[in-house]
């Protein structure tokens, strides 16, 4: 196989044995007797294809669990023309593209192609059109800044940047600063308006692709060699500073497909009303670029044979006419749009009796949330989900056979997934007790790329560490409280220590801490606790404008650097000294509890 000049061998740091390897030091006849597992009515999960890039799995092979297309049923809309779009078309316009990003840039196997873009028609077909020549796909938020970008694509070794024509320049930026050459940017052309800037776009290049000959020979993988072939590199937040690249195998996100297919049976003739059927319609108004709409919502549902309605940009009252223009059955949420459904004024001008399923993931539902939602949508069943970037997604969810999810829980176990419950000490926890979530399964990822200290610290013996307290009763995981330090906003992680890191930058500052505090819309916000270095602090001591200036200051400091959902909406508190251990760790939960205590106290005197 040729081989670019910008291919490169990444170093893999991951976790070397998986308990569904038959190398693995975890052989599933070992597990113990306390460790939980899907329901016992799930339909059982079938064999996971392991010699399958994802767009031979999905594209080019037909497996039993996968249900028959409904006839003439599209796969994608695009949600402002109502254009449909056809298996064909996608299937031509992947083979397409993968042959002009091979003759045009000689992409060949393992290097990283970044996709920097809200939802769009194209957005699978540049996923499966990468994957084709064997290389892989970093998927960024195109909320990033400049310095976020430049962190991912650096990281990542990326040598091709898909960006869609809004997010231009910001994807300029970075890629000088990375030392990627403005000819390796392509451009993905707004539904808005056309793009006549010199950079080559997307629709160009599907055009050239058709038009030659083909260029590469995509590559069968050997038998078990999906379990390590690298399909994503998948951003997540951790607690010790900026995001971490996830490596996900194709095995893995084949894995996780399959395993909702077996938990909903929607091949299953034994259950009589199921959740999907081919020919129904669910919106895509998740970010592809994160993992929830990435598997559940592009992947998940269009292997159960659902249409796809892509929207590009979440805009409620749009988005209320898009579940009735295309008479939408399916929502895939977050917390945040349910409170608008359930609270916004203008919800009582659409008829939504036609929504057949809502699920809300990525943070916790309430119990008030999911009894008002009833209301909006009274014949849809509703429940949560509950997965991460490390475990490739669903770890539970709304069962195959629940009309409503039961309150307070994330969902049940997904067949194939076995679950532990932790003490502190290491010793299992039996059902009804609570202490930390392990995870495994055969669509756990790999590891962190290049940083072996957090990997260890997350993937223990083919085993993930979710950092959640829970509770499992019945299959389902009841999530009590966050042993990690993570805040999550809208469903999106924001890590405490690149906050802080950041804020320890500005002139005033001499030490910080960053803590999530309950937020009705968001779920969770940021505020830092601050303490000023002496001549800050004198200025503010002796005049309390100056406190109110630089409180500004430091919150437009954050604003300027970080995407929205990491500004400190909480504020700002400036603090005499942050508590720490002897050693130096923050007290964090003090100040968290602190937080809470006054924001309590805050909502009594508005009483």
């Amino acid at each position: 196989m040729r081989k670019s000049p910008h291919q490169y061998q990444p170093d893999l740091v991951m976790s070397d044995c998986n308990p569904f390897d038959s190398a693995s030091p975890i052989p599933i006849s070992s597990l113990s007797t306390m460790d939980f597992r899907a329901a016992q009515d799930s339909t059982p999960l079938q064999f996971i294809p392991d010699d399958l890039s994802l767009p031979q799995f999905f594209l080019d092979s037909k497996h039993p669990a996968r249900p028959a297309p409904a006839p003439g049923a599209p796969w994608l809309i695009e949600d402002h023309t109502a254009r449909p779009i056809s298996f064909d078309e996608l299937r031509l316009r992947t083979s397409s593209l993968a042959n002009a990003l091979s003759l045009k840039w000689n992409i060949v196997e393992n290097d990283v192609v970044c996709v920097f873009s809200p939802n769009h028609v194209d957005y699978p077909v540049s996923i499966w059109a990468i994957h084709r020549l064997g290389a892989i796909v970093t998927p960024a938020n195109p909320g990033y800044s400049a310095d976020e970008l430049l962190h991912q694509l650096h990281t990542t070794k990326t040598a091709l940047l898909l960006v869609y024509a809004d997010f231009l320049p910001t994807a300029l930026a970075a890629a000088k600063l990375a030392g990627l050459a403005e000819d390796r940017i392509v451009v993905i052309a707004s539904v808005t308006s056309p793009f006549n800037g010199k950079h080559e776009t997307l629709s160009k290049l599907v055009a050239f692709g058709s038009s030659k000959e083909q260029n590469f020979v995509e590559r069968k993988l050997r038998p078990g060699e999906a379990k390590t072939k690298v399909a994503f590199y998948s951003f997540s937040s951790g607690t010790t500073g900026k995001p971490k690249a996830v490596i996900i195998p194709h095995y893995s996100f084949t894995a996780n497909i399959l395993q909702m297919a077996a938990h909903y049976g929607i091949t299953d003739p034994s259950v009589k009303k199921k959740h999907m059927n081919p020919g129904e319609v669910a919106v895509a108004i998740l970010p592809f670029f994160h993992i929830y709409g990435l598997v559940v919502v592009l992947h998940y549902m269009l292997f159960a044979g659902l249409s796809l309605v892509v929207v590009p940009k979440f805009d409620f009252t749009k988005f209320l006419e898009s579940i009735v223009r295309h008479r939408i059955t399916h929502l895939c949420l977050v917390p945040p749009q349910i409170v608008l459904l359930c609270k916004h004024p203008a919800v009582k001008n659409y008829d939504l009796t036609h929504v057949k399923l809502c699920i809300s993931g990525a943070a916790p539902l309430s119990g008030e949330l999911m009894n008002n939602i009833r209301k909006v949508i009274p014949n849809a069943a509703i429940g949560q989900g509950y997965g991460m970037t490390e475990t490739c997604t669903t770890v539970a969810i709304l069962g195959g056979r629940q009309k409503m999810g039961v309150v307070g829980s994330a969902g049940q176990i997904l067949p194939g997934t076995i679950a532990r419950v932790i003490r502190p000490d290491g010793s299992l926890c039996k059902e009804g007790e609570q202490g930390e979530l392990l995870v495994t399964g055969p669509s756990m990822a790999l590891g962190y790329l290049n940083n072996e200290a957090a990997t260890k610290e997350s993937f223990v013996d083919g085993w993930v560490r979710t950092g959640d307290e829970v509770i499992i009763k019945n299959s389902e995981v009841f999530v009590v409280d966050r042993l990690k330090e993570i805040i999550k906003v809208k469903g999106f992680q924001v890590a405490p220590a690149e906050l802080e890191g950041h804020l320890l930058l500005h002139p005033a500052v001499a030490d910080v801490c960053v803590v999530g505090i309950q937020d009705e819309y968001s779920g969770e916000v940021p505020l830092a606790f601050i303490v000023l270095r002496g001549d800050a602090q004198k200025r503010v001591s002796t005049n309390p404008r100056e406190g109110e200036k630089l409180k500004a200051d430091l919150k437009k400091h954050v604003a300027d650097a970080k995407i929205a959902y990491k500004r400190l909406a909480g504020g700002v508190v400036f603090i005499d000294a942050i508590p720490k251990n002897p050693s130096g760790k923050i007290l964090r939960r003090v100040l968290r509890d602190k937080a809470r205590q006054t924001q309590a106290s805050q909502e009594r005197a508005k009483l």
